[in-house]
């Protein structure tokens, strides 16, 4: 499977590790619980950084996206990945970065969250982390 993304964010053609800052279409995707509460990891940097608000766990807020990962198994997760897929396809305005959405304390493999983006490949408004896309290329 060739990834043909027709366009590539400012960061490069995968979502960096790191993410200092951002271009003003650009939003941070990452993994929150249903509540919420943005305490440590990716859901930290994004209230931090990129405007992510405590109390809303689902959705677009400020330059962030919340894809909730901590309420059950992966199965519980792949409708919010979903939902995340249509908006970002309403949305051509906009550049998504995902992050390892749930690989971390969450507690999931790459290998059990990439699967669940396998669309995100042929949309060309979503970066996905370079071990999502190894793992779907197999």
């Amino acid at each position: 499977m060739e990834q043909n993304k027709m366009r590539t964010g400012s960061l490069g053609p995968f979502t960096p590790e790191r993410i200092q800052s951002l271009a003003p279409d650009e939003v941070f995707v990452f993994g929150s619980n249903l509540g919420g509460f943005h305490g440590g990891g990716a859901a930290r940097a994004a209230m931090d950084k990129f405007g992510a608000v405590w109390g809303q766990g689902i959705g677009l807020q400020g330059q962030s996206y919340a894809i909730p990962t901590m309420q059950g198994g992966v199965e519980t997760i792949k409708p919010y990945v979903d939902q995340f897929i249509e908006f970002a396809l309403s949305r051509p305005d906009l550049f998504f970065y995902v992050t390892r959405i749930g690989c971390g304390i969450a507690g999931f493999t790459d290998e059990e969250i990439a699967p669940l983006f396998r669309s995100a490949l042929s949309v060309d408004n979503i970066d996905l982390p370079k071990s999502f896309h190894d793992i779907l290329e197999r």
